[in-house]
């Protein structure tokens, strides 16, 4: 099976029984959530990366909003990052990533809807508008500023004194925010401006799961710049 996008009018990859399938987009950060918790905890399965500008006709019959992350297992279908990623810490329970404490689970899942309003999309609309949107900027950098005291007070990652769930569903926007560095360089965590949130950024690149599914600042700078130009490059590397 190969690791490039398939297309519409491709082929359906034969399933084989029994094995976990995620459906993926290489650069997509929700993806990525699904693919750090597969990884965190060791879970075999196999990757599909589908093109998510000309979708497969089999892969809108599995998921018609046509989104990755998408699960698939026998007669089973999981898609939307949040839900494929707690699916899997209750399918899969060794290595449980989720609180078992009902109050500090819905903390986190507060927490994580907030980085959802705040965060990802004033990050877009900085990057899109060069850094001209002054709202979002401002937006951003309050919520930049609140997860740099929430972490403050949990420990080395959000999810305390070890890597949880929490923190998976934060990373793929912290992996790119130096895709921000020309148009909102005072956004980007350092020693001295967002302290604790920077610490915990080099805290969580020392994870396996995420040196295992990272990409450097250049590739997704070269990914974003080809979707800029309509035509995005979900292959980059595997040319080949």
């Amino acid at each position: 099976m190969t690791e490039k996008s398939y297309p519409k009018g491709s082929a359906f990859p034969p399933l084989t029984k029994g094995k976990l399938r995620l459906y993926s987009m290489r650069f997509c950060p929700f993806a990525q959530r699904t693919r750090l918790v597969l990884a965190q905890k060791r879970i075999p399965h196999e990757t599909v990366n589908v093109d998510l500008k000309e979708k497969p006709e089999w892969f809108l019959e599995r998921n018609p909003l046509g989104m990755v992350p998408t699960l698939e297992q026998d007669d089973k279908v999981v898609y939307e990052s949040l839900i494929t990623c707690d699916y899997l810490d209750d399918v899969y329970p060794q290595n449980r990533l989720t609180p078992a404490d009902p109050y500090r689970k819905a903390q986190d899942a507060m927490l994580v809807d907030y980085y959802g309003s705040k965060c990802i999309p004033n990050y877009y609309k900085v990057m899109r508008t060069e850094g001209k949107d002054e709202e979002a900027k401002e937006t951003l950098t309050k919520a930049l500023q609140k997860l740099d005291e929430e972490v403050s007070k949990r420990g080395k990652f959000f999810g305390g004194e070890q890597v949880a769930m929490i923190d998976f569903m934060l990373w793929p926007w912290f992996e790119r925010i130096g895709l921000l560095k020309s148009a909102a360089p005072d956004l980007l965590p350092s020693a001295t401006k967002f302290p604790k949130l920077f610490a915990w950024t080099q805290a969580m690149l020392q994870e396996p799961a995420v040196k295992a599914t990272l990409f450097d600042l250049d590739t997704h700078m070269i990914f974003v710049q080809s979707y800029k130009d309509g035509k995005p490059n979900y292959d980059i590397g595997l040319e080949r």
